[in-house]
């Protein structure tokens, strides 16, 4: 037998978005700051994406797979003397030279067993450990932020479902393309005003309706067909929603999207191939994502993350195989970019983690941390105590957010 909750979500979501709040507790960022946390499902090759080419052991190890050096007939984009964007990436340059790109390397969630399942668990539940969480640690920061305050859902979810990351107490608006028959206005209608006395199903109806008439005005159905299917090519569409969703007077403040694919196991490709194409799509939907938000990107931190990265050497299917530190992104008007953050451990074999993979030196917790902290104005206290806890010992990476 269907249960209200059950009913009330199935109704709202053939409006294409709707309101997840498990306890009402809304909330509102102070002025117009935003967060955009982009989750790269499947372990993206951080050696391919910011190679570095500086490293003497680069060629030897990388084998088949390593990329030509910057030249100019070609090659790899040249960052710092040492690390280097994937041409694929080429997009992003303006970016770093603008300093609104930073890029983080050797960095990783605290797991290392290689799991997909679990490391994506730990990266998004905020703990060193599979299942350390039922909630996830951006939904533990929404309710940190502003628990009692209430005109919209502070949080959003672009996709088929809400990430774990985003699960929790907190208001969290989901969208998703209308693949469902869409709910006549008249039956809406209907619902609301057998459920208009309910203390719980009302209000989160009344949401549910009032981000379905906010879905209808500012995403077009161009990108409502695009957005939110699986894999990287659809990502740009899926950003421009998220853009325009972040943009509206009484819309969301931050938003979660998610982005699979990255699994080369198999014919990875080199400057061309799989990851190349995914890497282009990657670059193209965080370039849309900018265009999207207009001025608010000013004010805007995105963090592209993925839960482990691949092995140094490839392996005989001309691929590489699941790993531990990798790169991330950290992007956006409001990050002190223009560098690469990294501790690099070296690519010798002796440097290597258990032989195979990229040592990790940098937790992602620490980029997490600085943006709640320098960013969004979270008290490093709340954030250890009640965000990230047992992180105490983890500082969060300095001047990376314009605070």
């Amino acid at each position: 037998m269907i249960d209200r909750r059950t009913l009330l979500s199935a109704t709202v979501a053939g409006a294409g978005l709707c309101a997840v709040a498990p306890g009402l507790a809304l909330a509102r960022l102070p002025g117009e700051r935003r967060l955009v946390v982009v989750i790269l499902r499947g372990g993206l090759d951080g050696l391919a994406a910011v190679p570095p080419y500086g490293d003497h052991h680069y060629e030897r190890t990388r084998g088949d797979l390593a990329l030509e050096r910057p030249g100019p007939a070609g090659g790899v984009i040249d960052l710092d003397g040492f690390f280097a964007l994937h041409p694929a990436l080429e997009g992003l340059h303006p970016l770093f030279t603008a300093g609104e790109l930073a890029l983080l390397h050797a960095t990783a969630a605290p797991y290392r067993a290689r799991s997909h399942f679990d490391a994506q668990d730990v990266l998004e539940n905020g703990t060193g450990r599979p299942r350390g969480a039922r909630d996830g640690w951006l939904a533990r920061a929404i309710v940190a932020l502003d628990p009692a305050a209430a005109r919209a859902p502070l949080g959003l979810a672009v996709g088929p479902a809400v990430p774990l990351v985003l699960r929790g107490e907190a208001a969290v608006a989901s969208w998703a393309p209308q693949e469902l028959p869409r709910a006549e206005d008249a039956l809406l209608a209907q619902v609301s005003a057998l459920w208009e006395g309910d203390p719980q199903l009302g209000p989160a109806l009344a949401e549910g309706l009032r981000m379905r008439a906010m879905s209808d005005e500012v995403i077009g159905a161009k990108d409502n067909k695009k957005a939110g299917r699986p894999g990287p090519r659809a990502f740009a569409a899926s950003a421009r929603v998220a853009g325009k969703m972040l943009t509206a007077d009484d819309g969301p403040r931050i938003a979660a999207l998610e982005i699979g694919g990255w699994d080369s196991h198999a014919n990875q490709g080199r400057d061309s191939g799989q990851l190349a194409r995914n890497l282009d799509a990657l670059a193209g939907g965080l370039l849309a994502l900018k265009e999207t938000l207009g001025p608010a990107w000013r004010s805007t931190a995105v963090l592209a993350v993925t839960e482990f990265g691949r092995t140094v050497r490839p392996n005989g299917t001309k691929g590489t195989d699941h790993g531990v530190a990798g790169a991330a992104f950290a992007l956006g008007g409001a990050v002190v970019g223009g560098r690469v953050l990294a501790d690099w451990p070296g690519l010798g074999d002796r440097d290597l983690h258990e032989g195979r993979d990229l040592a990790p030196t940098t937790d992602l917790r620490t980029l997490f941390k600085a943006a709640l902290i320098q960013h969004l104005g979270l008290s490093p206290r709340v954030v250890e105590a009640e965000v990230f806890p047992e992180s105490a010992a983890l500082r969060p990476l300095p001047g990376l957010f314009q605070g």
